[in-house]
């Protein structure tokens, strides 16, 4: 049961018995008001109940793991998701055969699909939810592959004392070039260009 139509003396009262009938509580629920109802003379003679109709309210964290789960679906993939949901920030976990093809060339795939996801779980616009999808674990292996390059590029800007531009990449992987030289004296990071080509150069 998703939706249901409820009465009582005042809306209070019609709403708390459309909660108790649907098991849920008052944030998990749309509510529009059929009839505000009025008292009647001595609270008798013509009084009129309210009555409301309730309806739980779309999760959005559920909504886009289905999402998920059909795009996927159409690209003839099996996996399996886990979420995990701490305080406004989502993150879905892929699990399974051909997970290598959900990546794509350094996370493309994966960075479109988390883009999408991204809209599809902000779209109701109640609560904002920061996502992250992950595949096996790509993640904190692009991290530390990041982490790398970034000290990597670093020694080259300054052995040949010129600016060093890296490859385009989304925002979150950008923020960790700049944070793991951030406390480096003897360079500096900025990100120059304009989104989808948007990138950090390291200069000496």
């Amino acid at each position: 049961m998703r939706e249901v139509t409820a009465t009582g003396q005042t809306v209070d009262e019609a709403v708390q018995s459309a909660l108790e009938q649907l098991n849920t509580s008052r944030d998990q629920v749309e509510i529009d008001i059929i009839d505000e109802g009025k008292k009647g003379i001595l609270g008798v003679f013509g009084a009129k109940r309210a009555i409301v109709k309730v309806r739980l309210a779309k999760n959005p964290v559920q909504e886009a793991e289905k999402y998920i789960l059909n795009v996927i679906k159409n690209m003839n993939i099996e996996v399996d998701i886990k979420t995990t949901v701490k305080d406004n920030h989502v993150t879905y976990e892929l699990s399974g055969d051909k997970i290598a093809l959900l990546i794509g060339k350094r996370g493309q795939t994966l960075n479109a699909l988390q883009y999408l996801i991204h809209l599809v779980v902000n779209k109701e616009g109640n609560k904002y939810f920061t996502v992250t999808l992950d595949a096996e674990g790509y993640r904190e292996r692009r991290r530390e592959t990041l982490e790398t390059l970034a000290l990597r590029m670093a020694d080259k800007a300054k052995r040949f004392n010129k600016k060093v531009a890296l490859e385009p990449m989304p925002a979150y992987e950008r923020k960790i070039i700049h944070s793991v030289l951030q406390d480096k004296n003897d360079v500096s990071t900025y990100s120059d260009g304009v989104e989808p080509h948007r990138h950090v150069v390291i200069k000496p």
